[in-house]
């Protein structure tokens, strides 16, 4: 018999297994014990070092990180279910603090290691095995690193800096709600209920849609935009002030272990590719049966289809679409629910959107999406479990070695949304909704490439002029041109798309973010175009890029592959990929938009 699955929280047990604090209050005594243990052995750190010492010194700092990531992602994951819960926001706020003192009592051995001469460096590296490319990574900072009381310092400020701010900006939009007229019903609805109507058939709710959240955003625009403008002051003081990277951005690229250049070689190629959407969004408004698109109808269906997927039937699309490609990646995924790590509900309060949260090789990850049953919600949850599966495939590997590098994180993702998209076309009667799930795939092409490479162009011009003391509103101003810049004559883009930028959790979370998607999914269209031309000969392969998880760097583990991130073809060679799909639905005869 079938199993049924219902939306439901997720349990956090397998972190912490009690919910009366003593667990937590346990896991940092012995992570006081266990750390002081490890101070104890700083005076045998000497450039004669032993391998063997040397990979016993690991061991211990990896049984530390294993067990201080049980409180942090209790503390995390806790927050992101009820974010508006004043003692989930204590603990979040104490185990950022507990930890950064912890952290500041270890930084010794890091820096010991920065310091050490190449040829010991060498010696030990040859030595440790699966520790290697981390114990490399941590050297490529040398030298942007600071002196030990400095390294300290700078810890201890972001608990109450940046993190506190970051913290606060989650706090402060996850309370918004936002009023929508329906059907002649007024609705109080959260952001993710809000836009279901981004994609609704009636152009007007679609545009009240747009206006009702950037009235709300922009109602706090420049509250926001204060925020937003002390992270970006906190991330230049130490990135490129104290650190002496030479951008902003330069930063995350090593943290990425992703050249500049190559990052620069990817934003142009996605410039220069801008006209290949533009010729898309005419495509759509002629379908649509307009002149030109609104900013507020690029995302519109073109047919008027309301199909929605009850919960159960997501669940079994997405493990039916895996387990045809490998059964082993479905087996993975429902190890996922039956753990009750995935937590689909949608709660006022909960943390919108949806991310995938692997804290130890030995733990299914755990994954948070806002089910709402539309078909994008099931390439949502596809796209979420191909993280989880990315994480469980590298199990095998340390703490520290098992989590991909950021470049490469989307590829089990974006490639599991196109391997759920194929399923839904081959198994769907119903031509219009086909015909939609067609268009949602370049959508979703342009919210993942265009969408995001302009994010991290208009980051890399906002941090430039808040550096020169650019107001709120002067960046705002900044923020709609390069909207407008974006969509060309294509897309009229009205003028309170201007306070969007205040609403990007990722400018605030992790700044830079936002280049990794549209490095992933070109690089997944050219995986999966490998994969319809090889079948089964191209399993092997991409199973081993995702088994790779971050223990070697993302230049490595794509040569070993075939592919050149450095070759400006590569990336033309996923747009060509693009260009293709868009050519399929000029194809379709416009007579048949009426079917």
């Amino acid at each position: 018999m079938a199993e049924t699955y219902q939306q439901s929280p997720w349990s956090l047990a397998d972190l912490i297994p009690g919910a009366d604090g003593l667990e937590v209050k346990i896991a940092y005594e012995m992570l006081d014990s266990q750390v002081a243990e490890f101070e104890a052995l700083r005076s045998q750190l000497s450039p004669d070092l032993s391998e063997e010492k040397f990979l016993e010194m690991i061991g211990k700092l990896e049984a530390i990180n294993r067990l201080s990531r049980r409180p942090a992602s209790y503390a995390q994951l806790g927050f992101a279910a009820n974010t508006q819960d004043q003692a989930l926001q204590a603990q979040l706020a104490e185990m950022r603090q507990r930890l950064t003192v912890l952290h500041n009592r270890l930084l010794f051995f890091e820096l010991w290691w920065k310091e050490l001469d190449d040829a010991n460096a060498q010696r030990l590296m040859a030595a440790s095995g699966d520790y290697r490319y981390w114990l490399e990574e941590m050297r490529h900072f040398k030298p942007h690193t600071l002196t030990e009381p400095e390294e300290k310092i700078v810890n201890l400020k972001n608990v109450t800096g940046s993190a506190a701010i970051v913290n606060l900006y989650d706090s402060f939009t996850n309370r918004y709600t936002f009023k929508l007229t329906v059907d002649g019903e007024e609705k109080e609805l959260t952001r993710g209920e809000l836009m279901v109507y981004a994609r609704h058939h009636d152009p007007n709710l679609r545009a009240a849609a747009y206006q009702e959240l950037y009235r709300v955003y922009g109602n706090d625009g420049p509250i926001l935009a204060q925020m937003y403008q002390a992270l970006v002051r906190d991330w230049r003081n130490e990135q490129v002030e104290l650190r002496h990277f030479p951008t902003p951005i330069s930063a995350r690229n090593l943290e990425n272990d992703i050249p500049d250049s190559v990052v620069e070689t990817l934003l142009e190629a996605c410039r220069q590719n801008a006209g290949l959407f533009h010729r898309f969004f005419r495509l759509k408004a002629r379908w649509l049966g307009v002149e030109r698109l609104r900013r507020y109808d690029i995302y519109a269906p073109v047919a008027k289809s309301d199909k929605t997927f009850p919960f159960g039937q997501a669940v079994d699309m997405v493990l039916g679409s895996f387990g045809e490609f490998d059964p082993g990646l479905a087996g993975l995924v429902k190890q996922v629910i039956d753990r009750q790590h995935l937590d689909s509900e949608v709660r006022k309060g909960k943390q919108g959107g949806a991310f995938c949260s692997s804290p130890l090789p030995e733990l299914s990850p755990w994954v948070l999406v806002n089910y709402q049953g539309r078909a994008d919600d099931v390439a949502t949850l596809a796209h979420e479990m191909g993280h989880a599966v990315h994480a469980m495939l590298a199990r095998h590997h340390s703490v520290f070695t098992f989590h991909s590098s950021l470049p490469l994180a989307e590829t089990a993702s974006t490639f599991g949304e196109m391997l759920l998209i194929d399923r839904l076309l081959a198994s769907e009667p119903d031509e219009a909704v086909r015909r939609d799930v067609l268009f949602r795939q370049i959508d979703d092409a342009y919210a993942t490439i265009m969408r995001q490479a302009y994010f991290a162009m208009f980051e890399k011009q906002a941090h430039e002029m808040i550096h020169n003391g650019a107001s709120a509103n002067e960046v705002a101003d900044a923020y709609l041109k390069s909207l407008r810049e974006q969509f060309g004559d294509a897309v009229e883009v009205s003028d309170e798309f201007r306070w969007e930028w205040v609403s990007i959790p990722h400018f605030y979370h992790v700044p830079f973010y936002v280049y990794a998607y549209a490095f992933g999914l070109l690089l997944v269209f050219s995986l999966y175009q490998q994969y319809r031309l090889e079948g089964e000969a191209f399993k092997p392969r991409y199973l081993k890029i995702l088994s790779a998880g971050g223990s070697d760097s993302p230049e490595r583990i794509l040569t070993d592959a075939g592919i050149d991130m450095r070759d400006p073809a590569f990336w033309q060679g996923g747009f060509d990929v693009l260009d293709g799909l868009i050519s399929r639905l000029e194809a379709i005869p416009m007579a048949r938009a009426a079917s």
